[in-house]
């Protein structure tokens, strides 16, 4: 099966106040149809920056140093503006994570999310405004006809986000990026949406690159799963495999971050210090400043993911010092 989405060695610079940063840095990956991969990193690892290159939605200053995004066979990095708008919203959808600023503040929320229906799938104003109605109770939005009537500003914030998850799904799009799509909602919302994402997923075949820091929405979601640090890729695999034999001294030191319901009252195990500044990286493994498990010959050279199995990656050269020690997730006191 070809794959749907092709990224190859994606490199991202974005202008700050401190500079130009590269915040991805030679990235690849591959989702085929109807497949979930999650990207899982601490903030500021890139993968919101990840995601909006993916579209041609960076900041202004910003840009595509290099590498290629194969949609369909298409290089979206090649496309000219006018043929990328037209991906955006009926072949690729997205859910922002900060539903105030992907709204239109002075349009009403009904009308944004029939706004797809009409103009990418050709429905009428009647047909359009009835999806709208049916996303908006699939959502969880209570009393969708006099919700529709309200403009963003008059929502809570989880009822915005509700609004953005709908209108990413009004176009019927093939693709669906999410960037944290439900950190504004409750335990019992947040269920409903991740069901309804996947529901959409299978119905449609429609793949999904679904990002965020919490691992038990993987877990949930997804099959394949990616790890993000400092704007590079680190590890990569199926999700059990990767949370049960992790091989990166990043992704295990994730997994033991996490509270365990088993062990009540266990003291976590943080990271030690902080993710490195990105406009001036530590030389070799940008992780190697805070890994227990540091050798004289990760400070210096590159470290680029390197296929250990069937199915797995890591980009670090020692992972055989974790093969053999207790499962991250079942800790040891």
């Amino acid at each position: 099966m070809e794959p749907l989405i092709d990224v190859r060695h994606l490199t991202v610079d974005l202008r700050s106040s401190r500079g130009t940063v590269r915040a991805v840095d030679d990235v690849s990956f591959e989702v085929l149809p109807g497949e979930a991969l999650g990207v899982v990193g601490e903030s500021g690892s890139g993968k919101t920056t990840m995601l909006r290159a993916i579209l041609g939605l960076l900041p202004v200053g910003s840009r595509i140093v290099s590498g290629e995004i194969l949609f369909e066979g298409r290089d979206l990095v090649a496309l000219p503006a006018r043929q990328l708008r037209e991906v955006r919203g009926r072949a690729i959808g997205m859910i922002f994570q900060d539903p105030m600023t992907a709204l239109n503040p002075v349009m009403r929320v009904g009308d944004q999310i029939a706004e797809a229906p009409r103009r990418r799938l050709g429905q009428s104003g009647r047909g359009s405004r009835d999806a709208a109605l049916r996303l908006m109770t699939a959502v969880g939005i209570a009393d969708p006809r006099r919700r529709a009537r309200a403009y963003p500003h008059e929502l809570s914030g989880g009822m915005r986000q509700r609004v953005v998850i709908a209108m990413a799904l009004a176009g019927q799009p093939r693709l669906l990026l999410c960037d944290e799509p439900t950190t504004a909602l409750d335990v019992t919302i947040q269920d409903q949406i991740l069901r309804l994402l996947s529901g959409a997923r299978s119905q449609i075949g429609a793949g999904m690159v679904y990002v965020t820091h919490d691992l038990s929405v993987i877990a949930q979601t997804c099959r394949r799963l990616a790890v993000m640090y400092a704007g590079e890729l680190v590890e990569a695999g199926n999700v059990a495999d990767v949370f049960a034999r992790p091989r990166h001294p990043y992704t295990r030191g994730l997994l033991e971050s996490l509270p365990d319901a088993m062990r009540p009252g266990q003291a976590l195990r943080p990271i030690a210090g902080a993710p490195p500044n990105l406009a001036d990286p530590p030389a070799g493994c940008r992780f190697h400043p805070r890994c227990p498990f540091v050798q004289a010959d990760c400070v210096e050279g590159q470290f680029p993911l390197m296929d250990i199995e069937p199915g797995r990656a890591t980009a670090c050269i020692h992972y055989d010092l974790l093969v053999g020690l207790p499962n991250a997730i079942a800790r040891d006191s």
